[in-house]
C-alpha cells in the first residue's frame, strides 16, 4: 500500500510541479529570449513554443491524472480506504477537466484568432476585438491552470495528511 502511496504522490508531484515549472519559468523566458532575438516577430514564435510544449503537458497530464484515478480505485479496493477518497476523485477530476478544456476549447479558440491575424496579436490595438478576445482567452487558460495548481495542492495536501 506504502508503494501505491508513493506512486502517488510522484505523480503528482509531477504534475503540479510541471504546471508550476510551466508558469513560473518556461514561459516567462521563452518569451524574454525570443522577443530579445527578435523584437518583431520574437512574441508570436515565443507563443508557438509555449503552446507547442503546453499542448504535449496537457497530454501528460491526462495520462497522470487518469493514473491517478486508477490508483485512488485499487487503493480504496485493496484497502484500507484512503480517508476522504470522495473529495480526492473529484480533485482529479476537476483538475483532467481543466486541462481539457484549455486543451480542446481555449487553445483551439487562440489559434484561429492568432491565424487570423498577419504578425502578432500584440501589434493589434488594445480596442481590436480580436485582441480583447485573446486577452480573455489567456486569462481562463492562466485560470484554469491556477485553478489546477491549487487543486493539485489541495490534494497534495489529502495526500500527506493520510495515516493510511
Amino acid at each position: 500500500m506504502s508503494a501505491l502511496r508513493f506512486l502517488s504522490l510522484l505523480l503528482l508531484a509531477l504534475w503540479i510541479g510541471g504546471l508550476a515549472v510551466l508558469g513560473m519559468v518556461a514561459a516567462p523566458t521563452i518569451f524574454s529570449v525570443l522577443e530579445i532575438h527578435d523584437p518583431i516577430g520574437g512574441r508570436t514564435l515565443a507563443g508557438d513554443v509555449f503552446g507547442a510544449i503546453f499542448q504535449r503537458f496537457q497530454h501528460f497530464s491526462w495520462i497522470v491524472g487518469g493514473a491517478l484515478l486508477a490508483l485512488l480505485a485499487v487503493r480504496a479496493a485493496l484497502g484500507p480506504r484512503p480517508r476522504y477518497t470522495g473529495p480526492r476523485v473529484l480533485i482529479v477530476v476537476l483538475m483532467l477537466a481543466a486541462s481539457i478544456g484549455a486543451a480542446m476549447v481555449i487553445t483551439p479558440r487562440i489559434d484561429r484568432l492568432r491565424a487570423s491575424v498577419t504578425g502578432s496579436i500584440a501589434a493589434l490595438s488594445d480596442s481590436d476585438a480580436r485582441r480583447i478576445e485573446f486577452n480573455r482567452l489567456h486569462g481562463a487558460s492562466n485560470g484554469l491552470m491556477l485553478l489546477s495548481l491549487a487543486a493539485g495542492l489541495a490534494l497534495l495536501w489529502f495526500e500527506t495528511h493520510d495515516v493510511h
